[in-house]
């Protein structure tokens, strides 16, 4: 689940993020040393890391690791069941049990102890050597539902067909062709008030419904029509329906309630791909995130979607960027435990910013430049 366009919206809807459970691994590969103090150790098809010190990493000293700490742990577990790498994780995250989760001392003398830290460049292609990359963001909807269609709920939020789970067909149907053509019937697993806003659900890949009972469904990711993204923004942009300062989540939902039904159902069909849902257990926990590639839940502004060719899914990184439309500085520890569709390249992140309209409006306005160390056992 990135951003937007004036090329916030744009790029936030066009990169979100859709989690990849079986996205491929970042597979480590020993590179000779020279003499140089800044030597690559290890290095991957997209990404090259270099030895650094925590003295480099800006902020490192002033961070509360202790909000980082509960996102490390969530990382063991997927750590310790997938053991990515080839790398001792299991060992790093046994040594964890034994810190003060309440110390950021102790955490701090933790990550330098047990791990070594590594400055994220970029192997090849026109940023070769750079250690700058994009940082987008995304978050987890709240849309209001009821299991029955009627009054205001006529919005359907469907789970994958059973048909296809059977036999998935060589051309699968567009957006507007499962819609139009009844194929859908039957798959409904309630109904939304808002068709933008399922509409941006699908870009984010998961999300909470309150349900007219005052009950909340969690939904999360179950695929697609393998159609690629197009941008509902850009639609509207060449047509000049919006211009770049209200090319935003905020401002496509603006316009669609200046325009007719038909018009936004247009709108939402320029776009072909079509994401697919399923109901979440429950949890107590209001403040638990929705489930990353990882297969662990996300925190907010601690958990971070990367590239898995470029880093290990689960592993500790110290980005480094500014709030949304700001030079504010945004540095932090990160947990690498969700991917996307869209988040390719080895400086590049998409930061999760949380559940409701506060989050969207950070994830919303999120296109920053920043810069990525990765904790590695040693």
């Amino acid at each position: 689940m990135k951003k937007f366009l004036s090329y916030g919206l744009l790029m936030a809807l066009a990169l979100a993020l859709i989690s990849c459970a079986s996205a491929p691994e970042y597979k480590p590969k020993p590179v000779a040393k020279s003499s140089s103090a800044s030597s690559s150790e290890y290095s991957s098809s997209v990404a090259k890391l270099i030895n650094a010190s925590w003295n480099d990493l800006p902020g490192w000293y002033d961070d509360d690791l202790t909000a980082a700490w509960p996102a490390w742990k969530r990382s063991c577990e997927g750590l310790v069941r997938r053991n990515p790498s080839g790398l001792d994780w299991k060992s790093v995250c046994h040594s964890a049990n034994r810190v003060n989760a309440s110390s950021n001392p102790s955490i701090r003398e933790f990550f330098e102890t047990h791990m070594k830290v590594m400055e994220v460049r970029h192997q090849d292609g026109p940023r070769a050597g750079s250690s700058q990359g994009l940082v987008t963001g995304y978050y987890e909807p709240y849309l209001n539902g009821s299991r029955q269609r009627g009054g205001v709920y006529q919005t359907p939020i469907h789970q994958y067909p059973d048909a296809w789970k059977k036999r998935k067909p060589a051309e699968l149907p567009s957006r507007a062709e499962l819609l139009s053509s009844g194929q859908l019937k039957g798959q409904e697993i309630l109904w939304v008030d808002d068709p933008v806003a399922a509409a941006f659900m699908q870009v984010q890949g998961s999300g909470r419904v309150r349900m007219s009972d005052g009950k909340v469904i969690r939904l999360g990711f179950a695929g697609t029509n393998d159609h690629k993204f197009k941008s509902f923004a850009q639609w509207l942009l060449d047509r000049k329906e919006i211009n770049h300062s209200t090319a935003t989540m905020q401002g496509i939902q603006a316009w669609s309630k200046k325009n007719s039904p038909g018009r936004v159902q247009e709108m939402l069909n320029a776009n072909p791909r079509y994401v697919f849902f399923r109901e979440m257990p429950a949890v107590a926990d209001v403040n638990v995130g929705p489930i990353g590639a990882l297969g662990v839940p996300l925190t907010a502004e601690r958990s971070i979607a990367i590239d898995p060719k470029a880093l290990p899914l689960g592993a500790p990184v110290y980005l480094t960027s500014t709030y949304p439309l700001s030079e504010k500085p945004l540095r932090r520890l990160m947990m690498a435990q969700d991917t996307g569709s869209a988040i390719i390249g080895a400086v590049r992140a998409d930061f999760y910013w949380g559940t409701g309209d506060q989050a969207g409006e950070y994830a919303g306005r999120m296109k920053q430049q920043g810069r990525m160390w990765v904790f590695l056992p040693r």
